[in-house]
């Protein structure tokens, strides 16, 4: 049964009275399995449903929704397995950031997180995520190689950019959080490679971290956590990291950090969620994936602040059998 206190007291850093999952997205055909022909995306309100059926079949306290339509568009991306960071750019000099048609987010349609409520199984809540975070959406409304020229040529255009993209981000997380239905809510904006930062740190510290300041402090003024999904490695940054506010920060990588050493590294600090690297997901025995799990789980039951999952998300390639090895470590049995 669900219930989101138990997730909630991982995200405040205690211990569970139970393992607890946590997943940013699973994959439409994961989606499909649980909800058979009830799987619906036609529209918000239908996909909110969809992902609360999905997210409690599979043993979730919980279930990632989007608060509203809001979004920041870009120009056309090709539709593969792998895109470029300079696809899609649309904003490339002061005139084309004032003709850009900037969606706002207080004119965007928020009635699905009401309207869900009564949806909701018993103690299960929703976890609004963004619409890409504060770094992503200027790398895709300007283009990465674009972004690093303009750090060099035009740093007031570049700051008017992350201005107009964080304010709108504050904007949709406050009426986000506004709702009964919404128990957390994620920040999701990735901030580096497996080496390093993708821009340096003095301008992640002048130019992004401000505004994940604002978002975490507009989702603690309205009582709920607030959890950062980040890809990336994040060592260079440590400490603004932690100087941010963040209750929990979820993405991890075996050749950046594996989440194991990670736990150790954040343990009383902030909560580390999830954490089995997907490609150990992939390439693993089913037998394998599952005593990992069960040894981080071993590792952080004295201590709190875990909840298991993969290392960033669980999209299609990631065969079914190895995700439901990962579930029978809490207990899923008919898995």
């Amino acid at each position: 049964m669900a219930d989101f206190k138990e997730l909630l007291t991982v995200l405040e850093r205690g211990i569970p009275s139970r393992p607890v999952l946590f997943e940013f997205y699973l994959n439409e055909r994961l989606y499909r399995r649980a909800c058979g022909n009830r799987y619906d995306i036609s529209e918000p309100y239908a996909a909110m449903r969809t992902m609360v059926r999905s997210f409690e079949y599979y043993g979730y306290d919980y279930a990632t929704v989007r608060g509203s339509e809001y979004w920041f568009e870009t120009g056309e991306v090709q539709d593969k397995a792998t895109i470029s960071l300079n696809a899609g750019h649309c904003i490339t000099d002061r005139e084309s950031f004032d003709e850009y048609a900037w969606m706002d987010p207080a004119r965007c349609d928020y009635s699905a997180l009401d309207r869900i409520r009564d949806d909701l199984p018993q103690g299960m809540k929703t976890i609004v995520m963004g619409p890409g975070g504060v770094l992503e959406n200027c790398i895709g409304l300007v283009g990465f190689d674009n972004l690093c020229m303009m750090l060099y040529d035009d740093r007031e255009l570049v700051g008017d950019i992350f201005d107009k993209i964080g304010s709108g981000l504050v904007e949709y997380y406050r009426r986000s959080a506004a709702y009964e239905s919404v128990g957390a809510l994620i920040s999701n904006d990735d901030w580096g490679f497996n080496s390093q930062t993708m821009i340096s740190p003095d301008d992640l510290r002048k130019f992004v971290f401000p505004w994940h300041k604002r978002i975490v402090e507009t989702i603690h003024a309205a009582g709920k956590p607030a959890i950062l999904h980040s890809c990336g490695n994040y060592s260079m940054i440590l400490e603004d990291l932690l100087s941010l506010g963040y209750d929990a920060r979820h993405s991890y990588e075996d050749k950046i950090i594996p989440v194991e050493e990670a736990y150790e590294q954040l343990c009383g600090k902030m909560a580390v969620l999830g954490g089995i690297d997907v490609n150990f997901l992939i390439q693993s025995s089913e037998e394998k994936i599952t005593q990992r799990c069960q040894k981080i789980l071993d590792q952080t039951a004295q201590r709190g602040g875990y909840a298991l999952g993969s290392g960033n998300s669980i999209p299609a390639y990631v065969p079914d059998e190895k995700y439901f090895a990962m579930l029978r470590a809490v207990g899923k049995g008919k898995w």
